[in-house]
């Protein structure tokens, strides 16, 4: 009679708890005083199957259980096979929460907001955009020629779309034909935000990216990989990995890079932003690790604004003819994680110097004030 009771007391549980794993609620607490738009938020992916352990990969929504409507998300890997995080873009009013349900169903096609790829046809440009901004690495062909250039390119762009497969099969992506332009000049410098070793007062750069890989690519967030040969770091053999993040709605990568040497010491590096032969504006907030420039006007191209953010301590800030600088310093194999990025007046979103280094302030009040998630069960 116990063993009958038993059975009929499973049967009774199993479909209440079949029932309580078809969904769960992920509530995001935004706890800081700052609005939050356009945000990727990470969710963790085996928290996520400890609540939904029955969750169909290919078959399943995210919902606004405020708008009753779906939101774009992405199934981040990071380069591996298995599910690392589940991405949704969001909005969030400070000192609010946002509840998401997630359940079966079939997700609405959401537009791919960011994309990367490698572009042997224009000697191994490695190219990447959002729907706000766009950039570009040289690769080992460009190398040892007349166009070679050490730092970051920035494709200026004035549309949401995504605009890199376009410029380049036009060949011709120096003229605006609507949509944006590549106007900004990079040569022997480190670019809108690349970072090289700083030996004896001097910025080592190294030769251009020779390996890539990308990671994962849209619609939330694309990442890649970029491998760079050994050089020689004022008397320092160096070798460099650049892991490079670029989300939906943000001006600014997120940029880990590791050097791999020798020395148990340090190493110094700088972050570098070119600098105009005409007069910019310049925030430089050594405090907070902000350099911020908004470039003197270009002709009828308008103007460009360039920034990074570091997430280590800033040991010095200042300003040479050709260059903003900042210096911290990393360890052999140890990542260093610092965002860099630009923006564009003619877009229409940002349009003057303050406008931009507000933009700088609260973005780097948002990293300091991270979301926090919880995951339950329905």
């Amino acid at each position: 009679m116990k063993t009958i009771q038993f059975f009929l007391l499973l049967a009774f549980i199993a479909p209440f708890t079949a029932i309580a794993q078809t969904k769960a609620t992920v509530t995001l607490h935004n706890t800081s005083a700052l609005d939050r738009k356009e945000t990727v938020i990470s969710i963790n992916w085996k928290s996520l199957l400890s609540s939904y352990s029955q969750i169909d990969t290919a078959n399943f929504i995210v919902l606004n259980n405020s708008t009753k409507k779906q939101i774009p998300y992405q199934l981040e890997h990071h380069g591996n096979r298995a599910i690392q995080n589940l991405l949704v873009q969001v909005d969030l009013k400070a000192k609010s929460s946002l509840h998401l349900t997630i359940q079966k169903g079939k997700p609405e096609p959401f537009a791919v907001k960011t994309y990367a790829r490698y572009v042997p046809e224009r000697l191994d440009d490695f190219a990447w955009e959002n729907d706000k901004i766009a950039f570009r690495a040289y690769g080992k062909a460009l190398e040892k020629t007349e166009g070679d250039a050490y730092g970051y390119d920035v494709w200026v762009k004035r549309t949401d779309k995504l605009v890199l497969n376009d410029r380049y099969k036009r060949n011709d992506y120096h003229i605006d034909h609507g949509d944006g332009l590549d106007y900004y000049h990079v040569g022997h410098t480190l670019g809108a935000g690349n970072m090289a070793p700083y030996v004896k007062d001097t910025i080592r750069y190294s030769g251009n990216y020779h390996q890539w890989k990308i990671l994962d690519n849209g619609p939330l967030r694309t990442t890649f990989q970029l491998t760079y040969d050994s050089w020689n770091a004022g008397g320092i053999p160096v070798k460099a990995t650049k892991i490079i993040s670029i989300d939906a709605g943000s001006q600014l990568n997120r940029i880990e890079n590791t050097y791999t040497f020798e020395d148990k010491n340090p190493l110094a590096v700088v972050v570098g932003i070119i600098k105009r032969e005409k007069a910019g504006v310049l925030s430089l907030n050594e405090q907070q690790g902000i350099m911020g420039y908004w470039e003197p006007i270009f002709d009828k191209e308008g103007t460009t604004g360039v920034a990074s953010i570091l997430t280590t301590p800033a040991n010095a800030m200042w300003v040479t003819k050709e260059q903003l600088l900042t210096q911290t310093t990393v360890r052999s194999n140890e990542a260093l994680v610092y965002y860099t990025g630009a923006v564009w007046d003619k877009a229409g979103k940002i349009t003057s110097a303050k406008q931009w280094f507000n933009y700088l302030e609260h973005f780097n009040e948002e990293l300091k004030n991270p979301l926090t998630i919880s995951v339950k069960k329905y």
